[in-house]
């Protein structure tokens, strides 16, 4: 494959978005119970439709309908795992892309290991800070993404910085799963998950940074950076996405 083909730009992230808007893709999400409401809020604030359920009884009829999964293992317990295996075997039957953020598994040794044991079940996209990466070894996934000040992505191939963001963001707990919500309503629309988490990741950080004038602090941030995000236009994203590139 030409590598340049795979390699995101600013333009790319608009025609995404503007994608994504389009088409109104259906997001279920396995997440963090704190911050639900947030992550529902922030898929839907960029045109796509976000399923919750966590019902053991009903989450693989909800992956059967949805077009991606996104899997976070914050508030992990012993029905939820039983509920996060139905759903990837799920998305996995029916050919789904699908992301894990295995959110603290360097606090776990338990959580470690069925972030392991899940990251063995292919995911398109593996998310995580630097600490959690370091930890789950060898990533069987499309796409590794390392988040930070500056996220880091490599697909094998090529390397790509996005380096949009504010650090308010680190003071609204969520956001980071909101992303992974964002990421996976892009994957939903293109193929190429380099292309896909760049662009989503970019849309999330120009939002924050045109967000933040508008904002007195933490509290009214969040309510300004889901409001960026709904209103979010192409010629944001191609003034001030930036997205880097490297040779893996």
């Amino acid at each position: 494959m030409n590598e340049s083909l795979s390699r995101p730009t600013a333009a790319d992230a608009a025609e995404l978005l503007a994608r994504v808007r389009a088409r109104r893709p259906r997001v279920h999400c396995l997440m963090n119970s704190v911050v639900q409401k947030f992550t529902a809020d922030g898929i839907t604030a960029v045109g796509a439709i976000p399923s919750m359920t966590a019902s053991l009884d009903e989450v693989a009829d909800f992956v059967a309908r949805a077009d991606v999964l996104t899997v976070n293992l914050g508030t992990l317990d012993a029905e939820r795992r039983h509920v996060i295996r139905l759903a990837v075997d799920m998305a996995n039957a029916g050919g789904k892309p699908w992301i894990l953020d295995p959110v603290h598994c360097d606090y776990s040794p338990g959580r470690l290991a069925f972030a392991q044991e899940l990251i063995g079940l292919g995911p398109t996209v593996v998310r995580g800070n630097r600490a959690e990466m370091a930890l789950i070894g060898e990533v069987r996934a499309s796409l590794a993404i390392e988040t930070g000040p500056v996220d880091r992505l490599c697909d094998g191939a090529v390397q790509v910085t996005v380096e949009n963001g504010h650090a308010w963001m680190a003071g609204v707990t969520g956001t980071g799963c909101l992303s992974g919500g964002v990421i996976a309503a892009f994957l939903a629309v293109e193929g190429n998950a380099l292309k896909a988490a760049a662009a989503a990741l970019a849309t999330t950080g120009v939002a924050a940074e045109l967000a933040a004038p508008e904002a007195r602090g933490p509290g009214s941030f969040g309510i300004a950076f889901l409001d960026t995000l709904a209103s979010l236009s192409a010629d944001d994203l191609l003034k001030h996405a930036r997205i880097r590139h490297a040779t893996a």
